[in-house]
């Protein structure tokens, strides 16, 4: 097959994984309602309403959770596109169990954070995250992130991982370097795809989330794959929390932010983890294109597993993390 055919091939099957979420369209519902956190404080970094938030630079109030000693090795949890820091339970748990300090934050406009209409981009995630660990004065961290999560995870630590702050990144089925199809990225996947995504959620987001998390993100689509329903209806409620129109512009920043100099710029050690069945960022134009950029990567592709394999298959990726990060 020659290189043409070859990119002919990695856009269709890329095309087609996100093609399931793309298409859904319906009658407008009415999203869930949340409350933003009152506080009186407005300066960057501190915290409101007890321990639970920290103010980023633009008064908007982040969301995380701080678990575990304060003086163990700090694990920071990146989550996907639309969750929230609950998305990352199971994995809280078990490396609290091992004797870490856990910590995962809802990005703004998601989960428990203030709803902001301006700053959903990469740029802001990123500032908003360092307002974080520099509150909590993190040092020797390891950031995983998934999904959106790897990219603002690579984001982050691209621009502010000196200083001793990070020892470690793991990428779980990541966006980086870039999704959408560019003169750069002709593997890429054509705008329409995410614009499909950005029509189905505007047209019925109650309806559009619960079709996503009960086909493709998991594999509950494939044949064989037995549908978890607790699992939907938790990916659900999580996707409810957070706000439309956050929700909406994140979609311009996973798909087309081009993360290819942070990957470049990161000296800390990278771990990808990929499934080669991942229908929501085909790994042909993410890991196997990533790897190539980084400066001490290291790739492991997980057979048949969906790009929600962290949840699915927790059992394997916990054991995984664990070994990478005592190495």
């Amino acid at each position: 097959m020659n290189h043409e055919s070859q990119n002919a091939s990695r856009r269709g099957v890329m095309t087609a994984g996100l093609a399931a979420a793309a298409a859904i369209a319906a009658a407008p519902v009415q999203g869930a309602a949340q409350t933003t956190p009152s506080s009186s404080h407005s300066k960057s970094g501190t915290t409101t309403m007890g321990s639970n938030f920290v103010t980023a630079k633009d008064g908007v109030h982040i969301f995380y959770k701080d678990w575990g000693p304060k003086d163990a090795q700090p694990i920071v949890f990146h989550h996907g596109w639309p969750l929230s820091a609950d998305d990352w339970d199971n994995q809280m748990l078990f490396f609290l169990s091992q004797g870490y300090r856990v910590i995962a934050h809802d990005r703004r406009g998601h989960g428990r954070s203030s709803q902001t209409d301006t700053g959903n981009d990469m740029d802001t995630y990123a500032a908003d995250l360092a307002v974080l660990t520099t509150h909590l004065d993190l040092k020797n961290a390891i950031h995983v992130g998934h999904s959106t999560g790897g990219g603002e995870a690579a984001h982050y630590v691209a621009r502010y991982g000196g200083a001793g702050r990070v020892a470690k990144v793991v990428l779980i089925g990541a966006v980086p370097p870039i999704m959408v199809k560019t003169p750069a990225n002709p593997g890429g996947m054509p705008i329409e795809a995410f614009d499909g995504l950005r029509s189905a959620l505007a047209a019925n987001r109650a309806e559009f989330y619960r079709d996503l998390a009960s086909g493709p993100f998991y594999g509950f689509n494939r044949p064989g794959v037995k549908l978890r329903q607790a699992v939907v209806d938790n990916w659900w409620r999580q996707a409810m929390m957070g706000g439309a129109k956050p929700q909406y512009d994140c979609i311009a920043a996973f798909s087309a932010t081009d993360f290819t100099n942070d990957l470049k710029t990161i000296d800390a050690p990278v771990l990808l983890m990929h499934g080669d069945d991942d229908q929501i960022v085909p790994i042909a134009d993410a890991a196997l294109i990533g790897i190539k950029l980084l400066k001490k990567g290291t790739l492991k592709v997980y057979k048949g597993l969906p790009h929600g394999m962290a949840t699915t298959h927790a059992d394997i990726i916990n054991a995984d993390l664990l070994a990478y990060i005592k190495a």
